[in-house]
């Protein structure tokens, strides 16, 4: 057997360490075996062709508690579902400026300080986008792209987890235009893919129509992830303070948590910086051909069709 190397990981803050150790099952001195464990699998695998940077497998293992097979599965997932839907959860040229456009619109953000500033990363997400020029899967894109950035560049956010907040005072046309194919498809992705822990989602300025779009999708979502979800209509504004004390949002929305637009003009340069990486990226992924087994049932899995046009509106 190959004996192990020391990992080329980053470091963690001795309170990060002590998340990992205390709630990830992390055994700093075992990594070495850990990760070699999880590579020796890969390159057993006749349908995967996966990535074996240390700091992007640490995070499978830390994601799944350190349960070898949890991140098997999970690994082999993430490849599955980027190679069968790359418009939607990968891009090999971050440069092309219909990318960056979207990126633009600060449709998707992480914010700069953590929920009450040692707790997990802030992501916020408002529906705001021109439904008329861009398609969901241009406005999701880059969002689950930067998922993959935060496994590579955010301790906090590999440890604590994420804890979203979302605006959902769109329209009947951005609701719309999430069929239930692409919500099952994402909801596959956070749950499946990412070896990220998922604290919470909360929406807020819930109109009438999205409020017959959760009535749609929640039966869409499995029950562990929908007991995270908290849902407040324009009325019930203060209960969202409750969990997420307003200094922690966005200037725009009377926050001390940086500016929306600030956070999408300084975010150009990470792009910039995994420029190349995505460009490698295009050689990663699985053919169904060489699986063991039966191949990927796609059909079964999100084949369901169709559109919310039943959301009536008064």
């Amino acid at each position: 057997m190959i004996p192990a190397s020391l990992p080329n990981i980053q470091p963690l803050s001795e309170d990060l360490q002590k998340v990992a150790i205390e709630e990830l099952g992390e055994v700093p001195s075992r990594i070495p075996e850990d990760l070699l464990a999880l590579k020796t699998w890969i390159s057993q695998q006749p349908h995967l062709k996966a990535r074996t940077d240390d700091q992007w497998l640490i995070q499978y293992l830390r994601g799944c508690k350190y349960s070898l097979e949890r991140a098997k599965e999970k690994l082999d997932f993430f490849y599955t579902i980027t190679s069968k839907y790359p418009e939607l959860f990968t891009c090999d040229d971050l440069d092309n400026p219909r990318f960056r456009e979207v990126h633009n619109e600060g449709i998707f953000l992480p914010l700069p300080k953590l929920l009450h500033d040692s707790g997990p990363r802030m992501v916020f997400f408002r529906m705001k986008f021109d439904i008329e020029k861009y398609k969901i899967e241009d406005v999701m894109r880059p969002c689950n792209i930067m998922h993959q950035i935060m496994l590579l560049n955010d301790p906090p956010t590999c440890i604590n987890g994420l804890f979203y907040v979302a605006d959902f005072g769109g329209s009947a046309g951005h609701f719309l235009q999430f069929t239930p194919s692409i919500i099952k498809r994402q909801v596959a992705y956070f749950e499946k893919a990412l070896p990220l822990r998922i604290k919470a989602w909360c929406f807020f300025n819930v109109s009438a129509v999205a409020e017959q779009f959760f009535k749609i999708i929640l039966p869409l979502v499995s029950e562990k992830l929908r007991k995270r979800i908290h849902i407040y209509n324009k009325d019930s504004l203060h209960k969202l303070w409750e969990l997420v004390p307003q200094k922690y949002m966005p200037a725009e929305y009377g926050g001390e948590n940086g500016s929306l637009a600030q956070a999408a003009a300084d975010y150009h340069k990470v792009w910039d910086e995994y420029r190349d990486y995505f460009k490698e990226n295009s050689q990663y992924g699985v053919d169904e051909n060489l699986r063991p087994g039966n191949p990927m049932d796609f059909d079964s899995m999100f084949g369901l069709c169709g559109s919310f046009r039943k959301i009536e509106v008064d």
